[in-house]
Parts: structure tokens; sequence; C-alpha cells
């Protein structure tokens, strides 16, 4: 406890440093990740992180001296500039962006080590701490680097502010934009301008290596928790000021663990969760989903086939035994009979001496399966013209999803028919 409190009252310098650098830095590529992602360009910022090596290189070998102005104005010209050769290898030649990127990634790169490797033997004093841009060390800040770096994530935080609607409708529908008239080319390069810059000022902290995860992946974890542009930024920029925090509380904690990894490590945990336990598009969720559809499924067809076993008399409300049910549609034993059971609670079906029955509810509710299975089948064939007997397995599915506002209109484009496909009569409503 006193280690937390001694950590939150940022009472030494340096850590006063590295948390509020942390956490500037995650917060503003996360923000301009979320348009990254949306645009489907995530790969971009991988590109990116491994492009700016040679511009820190170049600029240390021009100026012999590591200013973080510099070093960050050498990565910016490099980084853009291979956003600008994807943009060209895609447009003038058939090379796919997939293709275009890893290209770019692995000469500028290539080019980033081999002047890396020609410092390190160049017997400068100043390239110490240099390859630091390769894994980031976060701990390295100093009052310098979080000015710039700091002014920085400010300036890409106000600039999504500002173009916030702009960048939203290039995001979506850039068509739409190109159509009322916005200078589309121009937030492209605005956006790509930002995408780089978010770059160069997170490889302090994670290094080129790490970066392209500080720009996706709390995006990514965002989109599972809302379809809303606005609150998705506002999750990612919490979530990475969150883990920048945390991974700088970890290095505070124990100094032999770097700062960049952990904030990595904690983005990718709360990734993962997300991808578990979102509430609408977690895996959780969808299997939850998915199982109360099956449920629903099950019961509709044990009432469709108690309806279809009592058709040929119509007597609807006799009673069947499981077995005769079994035979009219094979389902597993266990399944049916949890359905059975809850449809006896819900009132639809009774049980009595000679097995299982439709009540007055029941029946009414069997007649609107069997109805709109009937329907979809006749409409398959008057409009898709698709065979009478190759229509019963997709009827099978989607008369458990037609709403009754869907019912309604098949009925007018069918012309309130009587009979199905195969001359069966088709429930009218009751």
């Amino acid at each position: 406890m006193n280690t937390l409190w001694e950590f939150l009252s940022m009472s030494d310098a340096n850590v006063r440093f590295v948390t509020i650098g942390s956490i500037l830095l995650a917060a503003s590529s996360a923000v301009v990740g979320c348009f990254t992602v949306l645009r489907k360009r995530a790969l971009v910022g991988d590109a990116v992180a491994h492009a700016v090596l040679p511009g820190v290189c170049l600029a240390f070998i021009l100026t012999g001296e590591k200013n973080p102005l510099i070093l960050l104005l050498g990565s910016f010209v490099t980084g853009w500039l291979s956003l600008i050769l994807i943009d060209v290898i895609t447009a003038k030649s058939r090379i796919k962006e997939d293709t275009a990127i890893g290209l770019v990634l692995s000469v500028f790169f290539g080019v980033g080590i081999l002047f890396l490797t020609s410092i390190q033997h160049s017997g400068n004093e100043n390239q110490s701490g240099l390859d630091k841009f390769l894994f980031g060390s976060a701990a390295a800040l100093v009052g310098q680097d979080l000015i710039t770096f700091g002014a920085v994530a400010v300036l890409l935080l106000a600039s999504v502010l500002l173009l916030y609607k702009e960048f939203k409708l290039l995001s979506f529908d850039m068509a739409y934009a190109r159509t009322i008239g916005l200078p589309v080319r121009t937030l492209e390069l605005l956006l790509t301008t930002l995408t780089v810059l978010a770059v160069v000022v997170g490889i302090q902290s994670v290094g080129v290596v790490l970066m392209s995860a500080m720009l996706i992946t709390p995006a990514a974890a965002a989109r599972f928790w809302t379809d809303r542009l606005g609150i998705m930024v506002t999750i990612a920029a919490l979530m990475s000021a969150f883990c920048g925090a945390a991974g700088a509380f970890v290095s505070f904690t124990a100094p032999a663990m770097p700062t960049g990894p952990w904030i990595v490590m904690l983005l990718s945990l709360l990734a993962i969760l997300s991808f578990i336990l979102a509430p609408k598009k977690g895996l959780l969720a969808r299997y939850l989903l998915q199982r109360r559809v099956r449920r629903q499924m099950t019961r509709e067809n044990i009432l469709k086939t108690l309806f279809h076993l009592g058709e040929p008399t119509a007597e609807y409300e006799h009673a069947y035994t499981k077995q005769q049910i079994l035979e009219r549609r094979k389902q597993p034993l266990l399944r049916m009979n949890k359905g059975l059971e809850v449809l006896c609670r819900q009132g639809l079906v009774k049980k009595n001496a000679q097995g299982w029955a439709l009540t007055v509810a029941g029946k009414k509710e069997a007649q609107r399966v069997v109805r709109l299975h009937r329907l979809w089948e006749l409409y398959l064939t008057q409009y898709l013209q698709v065979a009478s007997d190759h229509v019963h397995e997709d009827a099978e599915s989607i008369e458990h999803v037609l709403t009754p506002e869907l019912e309604k209109r098949l009925e007018e484009l069918l012309n309130f028919p009587t009979t199905d496909p195969h001359q069966t009569s088709i429930p009218q409503q009751s």
C-alpha cells in the first residue's frame, strides 16, 4: 500500500515523467488508431512503426546528437514517406496493399538496421541509448522528452476533436464525403499524417517492434463494446491511459520490468477480455444468444411437430407420446425433454396419461410457425424460381426469425395464398 501511495503521489520526478508520458502517448495513439481500424488499414501502423527507424538514424547521423525534437522530425519524414510509397505502389501497379505494406516495411526496417549498425561502429559517444528505439524505453523519458511528446499528443487529440465529423464520414462513407464536396484527399493525407505522428511519439515508449499494438489493440478492444464511434474512441483512450499508468506502476515496483512491453501486455489482456466478455459482440454473449435461439427453435419445432401429427385428422389437441414425436422429427431426446418442460410451464402444451398435447395457446403458436414456413416456401418458388423440392431446408431456418411485419409483407406479395407449393393448406390467422 505504501508503494502504491508513493507512486500515486508522484513525488519522484522520474516517476512523474514516465507516468504522464506513458498516459499521453497511449491515449493519443489509441484515438488515432480507432480511425485506422475503421478504415481497414490496421497493418499500416506496423509499416510506419518499422519505417521510422531509418529516420531516427538519419537524424542522428546528420546532427550527431539525440535531440528528441530532431529525432521526432526525422522519424516523421520516413514514416510519412512509407505511407506515400504504399499508396503509390498500390495505385500504380498490380501489387495489392498488403503486399505493398510488406515490401515497404521490410525495406525501410532493413535500411534502419544498417544505419543503426553503422552508427554503433562510428565511435560517436552520443549513440548510447539510440538502440532503445527498437524496443522502447519509457523509463528513459526526461522532462524535455515529456514536453515534446506531450505537445504532439495534445496536437493529435485536438486535431481529432476539431475534425471529428470529417474523419467519421471519411471512415464510414468516403463516396458520400466526396459527393458533398469534402476535400477527401486532403483529409486522407491529414489522417495519414496523424497516424505517423502517433507512431512517432510512441516509439520512445514501446519501440518500433511493439508500436502497432499501441495503435491497433485498444481500438480493436473498444470496438467490441459499442457501435458508436464517439464512445469507441473514448473507451479506447481510457483503456490505453489506464494501461499506460499501470505499465508505469509495474516498472516502478519492479525496475527490471520495462514499461512499454507491460503496457502492450495489459492492452492485450483487456482486448482478450473484451473479445470474451463484451455484452453484445463478445464470445460469451454470442454463445448465450445462440443457445437461446437453439432452445427457442427446439420448442417451436416441437409445437410444429405436434401440429403436423394432428393435421391429417384436424385433432390438434390430441395427445402424442415422445416416441411418436421423435418418429416425426429426429432430435436429441434430452433436448426434446427440456423443450417439453419449458412449453408445459409456458402453457403451450399439456401432459396427460396418453402423452403430450397442444393447448389452445400452443395450437395458435404452432399455426404461426407452420404458416411462416409455408409462406416462405411459396415465396421461394414464385419469386426466386427455386424448385419446390429444394425449399424445405431454407424454410426450416427462416421460419424462426420472420417478424410479423415480414409476414404481412409476404402475404401481400403472394396475394394472400391458401396453399403452399406442395398444395398443403396454409393455416390462417385465428
